[in-house]
This record gives C-alpha cells, sequence and structure tokens, in this order.
C-alpha cells in the first residue's frame, strides 16, 4: 500500500534532482529547461498526493494550471532556443553574452 510519505518522498528526490541538475549544469538551456519542468512535475505530484489524502479536488484542480503554465514556458522557451540557435550556431549559455553591459 502506497502512503502519502511515499509520494512526498519521490517529490523531493525529483526536486532535488532538477535542483541538483540547474545548479551542475549552467551551459546547455535545453537541460535547464528540463530541469525546471522536472521541479514543476515533482511539485505538482505533492499537490496530487496532498488532494488524495485531504479528500478533496482543489490540489488536482491547481496541478491543470500549472500544466498549463508548464506548457506555455516549455512552447515559449524553445522558440526562444531555435531563434537563439539560428542566430548564434550555439546554445551554449556561456557564449550567449550580448546582453550584458
Amino acid at each position: 500500500m502506497l502512503t502519502l510519505t511515499h509520494f512526498l518522498t519521490l517529490g523531493a528526490m525529483l526536486f532535488s534532482l532538477s535542483v541538483a541538475g540547474i545548479f551542475l549544469n549552467r551551459k546547455n538551456v535545453i537541460i535547464l529547461l528540463m530541469c525546471i519542468e522536472l521541479m514543476l512535475l515533482a511539485v505538482n505530484m505533492n499537490f496530487v498526493a496532498f488532494s488524495r489524502f485531504l479528500g478533496n479536488v482543489d490540489g488536482q484542480v491547481f496541478v491543470f494550471f500549472i500544466l498549463t503554465v508548464a506548457a506555455a514556458e516549455a512552447a515559449i522557451g524553445l522558440a526562444i532556443l531555435v531563434v537563439l540557435f539560428r542566430n548564434r550556431q550555439t546554445i551554449n549559455v556561456t557564449e550567449l553574452d550580448d546582453l550584458k553591459g
């Protein structure tokens, strides 16, 4: 039988894995976006677990809003990456420093 603790532990492990991915890999923008998406999914898992444990659907409804924002963020982020790659021929974060003053 899976309890709330199992889901919260898995969510915490996914969240910490995504935070470690952000701090360890600061060069590839695609991996950074994937880590942010993984972070949002870990939070969504916790919302669903608490919603199921408490017996109401508020957390599950909130997950739909988070997934909508995450999908829009992924689409816009990938569009920006395509434009950057077409203009610069790279997606390396360290080489994208034109906005520095």
